[in-house]
């Protein structure tokens, strides 16, 4: 879902829409080189054993709705779907980009006090002129919205100004829940870059092209561009080592980790948060990454 104003849009994509889209797709299998490290690309399931001469079953790409700038009925009734056509061993991901709606409640409630995201620009006209700051506004998703999908297994990534609201989705019915969450802010050197995408999905995305921008890296020689990628790869499997072997890590990580796309957002994300706490422009907590649990 996308509802990101200022920002860069084709036809009913907004860029970081795209970016996730472009993400969660599968390279063909005819393919063998590509520049930019988008998807998991694998022409086989990663890990698994050599088959000798017999072809490994083909890999389907998840079913997706695209959503732009929705309203919040119309959000309703596509969880409610993707929800109700989730096979047995399935997870709902969901994935939002979109400016933050904040409240100014004293003593919050964590499902809807916190404020969400903003799925519209729309406003109620009756909504607009009661003037109590009790009311909330209905063309927001809240994090409370999102209780009942917690039924089954929910992955939410949320890049947004509010995405820290959503750190408290509970486990009401045991399963597991795992939230991404987009730094709340930026460097101000980087403001006026924000209608090129989000800083977050676009690690999410290709962590190389990610690392370049906040370098101020515009030119890049294609064999120090493979050289560099050969050491995001070689992070990538020394945090997958450590995570598998980790004791106090929440099993919400290892029980989404048998999915190829699942495993690499959670790597990459691992990623962004090492650069972006070393980088030194990035030393406010407000720009970090955060998840839950």
């Amino acid at each position: 879902m996308g509802n990101c104003c200022d920002q860069v849009k084709f036809s009913e994509l907004t860029l970081d829409m795209f970016r996730m889209l472009q993400t969660l797709e599968r390279e063909p299998q005819e393919e063998t080189t590509q520049l930019f490290d988008a998807s998991p690309a694998p022409g086989r399931i990663p890990f698994q054993p050599d088959n000798g001469d017999q072809r490994p079953a083909k890999r389907e790409n998840p079913h997706k709705y695209l959503l732009y700038k929705p309203n919040i009925s119309q959000l309703i009734v596509f969880l409610s779907s993707g929800f109700k056509e989730l096979p047995p061993n399935g997870v709902l991901l969901l994935y939002m980009s979109a400016d933050g709606c904040f409240t100014n409640v004293k003593h919050p409630d964590d499902g809807y006090d916190y404020g969400g995201i903003a799925t519209n620009s729309k406003r109620e006209p009756d909504h607009i002129s009661k003037r109590n700051v009790q009311l909330k506004d209905i063309h927001c998703l809240y994090p409370g919205d999102l209780y009942p999908l917690t039924r089954k297994p929910l992955f939410v990534i949320v890049d947004s100004d509010n995405s820290h609201a959503f750190q408290y989705i509970p486990r009401y019915f045991g399963q597991p829940v795992l939230v991404l969450m987009s730094p709340q802010d930026i460097p101000p050197s980087f403001h006026d870059q924000q209608h090129k995408g989000n800083l977050f999905t676009l690690f999410l995305h290709s962590p190389l092209t990610a690392v370049c921008f906040i370098c101020n890296i515009t030119d890049i020689p294609y064999s120090l561009w493979e050289k560099s990628q050969s050491h995001v790869d070689r992070f990538m499997s020394e945090a997958s080592r450590l995570l598998i072997k980790c004791r106090n890590i929440d099993p919400a990580f290892l029980q989404f980790y048998g999915d190829d796309f699942l495993r690499l957002l959670i790597l990459r994300f691992i990623f962004c948060r090492v650069v972006l706490r070393l980088h030194r422009l990035f030393m406010n907590n407000n720009f970090s990454p955060r998840s839950h649990p």
